[in-house]
């Protein structure tokens, strides 16, 4: 009976150990699984959270980068209205330049269109006055706003002579009236002859001739008719400056002449412009 027992005992033990071995056996591949599963969900989190770490440096990166940027552009905002503020300073500068010249040239206008109001109001004058003679004794030109009277030879002097004819005297008075009541003006006479040479114990030459000729119509201007001498200037030209050629009896004719060349005042003129020019600032 004892031996029975005994071997009972031995074949349960037996098998009891048996059981334990297979089911470790399946706790130990588990684990083993386990492991695995566990190194595969390590490697995953390492790898996300390496990833991550990438994702928020690539994220710190462009964050500062937009950070220069938009410093970058306040900075250029900033310059933007300087330049601007500066822009438009220059160009206010630059209209109120304009705006400056614009006046100066209306101002040189207005007074360029008086002279040449007065001036044609003189040439008007003249011609009234002067409107009963033969225009081949007498001319009245206007070049460049300057007016010339020319009065020929045969009208004012006798041949190779520089004394004044009592017909010369009355178309000199009627000048004399007429730039007495122009103030604005000075004039200058001016002798001119022919080529054909002149010399005796009065004269010396042509150049001679034509300035004793344009000094005795002065004297004349100013003595008998009261032109203030302080506006006249007396010029001989001589045979050098002719109208026509001297080759012919009419060509010399016309080069011998008298010309009174009547000249705005200068100074006035450009006082006038001065004192627009001080309106106009």
């Amino acid at each position: 009976m004892k031996r029975i027992f005994l071997a009972t005992a031995a074949i349960t033990l037996l098998f009891s150990s048996c059981v334990s071995k297979k089911k470790y056996a399946e706790l130990e591949a588990k684990q083993q699984e386990t492991k695995d599963l566990l190194n595969t969900a390590t490697v995953k989190l390492n790898s996300c959270l390496e990833d991550k770490e990438s994702r928020i440096s690539s994220l710190n990166e462009q964050i500062s980068i937009l950070k220069n940027t938009n410093s970058a552009l306040l900075n250029n905002q900033g310059d933007l209205a300087t330049l601007s503020k500066k822009g438009a300073e220059n160009l206010e500068r630059s209209l109120e330049s304009i705006r400056e010249k614009d006046l100066q040239i209306k101002t040189m206008r207005d007074a360029i269109n008086k002279k040449d109001s007065v001036t044609l109001a003189l040439v008007t004058s003249l011609k009234g006055a002067l409107g009963d003679l033969n225009d081949e004794d007498i001319q009245i030109n206007v070049e460049k706003g300057v007016v010339f009277v020319s009065i020929s030879d045969k009208l004012l002097f006798r041949s190779g002579s520089y004394q004044v004819s009592n017909r010369a005297k009355e178309v000199l008075g009627k000048v004399a009236k007429v730039v007495k009541n122009k103030p604005d003006f000075e004039f200058m006479v001016e002798g001119h002859t022919d080529t054909d040479p002149i010399s005796n114990s009065c004269i010396k030459d042509n150049w001679d001739l034509s300035t004793k000729r344009a000094t005795s119509i002065v004297r004349i201007l100013q003595n008998e008719f009261g032109v203030d001498p302080a506006r006249m200037t007396a010029a001989g030209r001589g045979e050098y400056v002719p109208v026509a050629g001297n080759d012919t009896a009419s060509g010399k004719a016309a080069n011998r002449r008298t010309r009174i060349v009547v000249l705005p005042k200068l100074d006035q003129f450009y006082s006038m412009i001065e004192e627009g020019m001080k309106k106009a600032k």
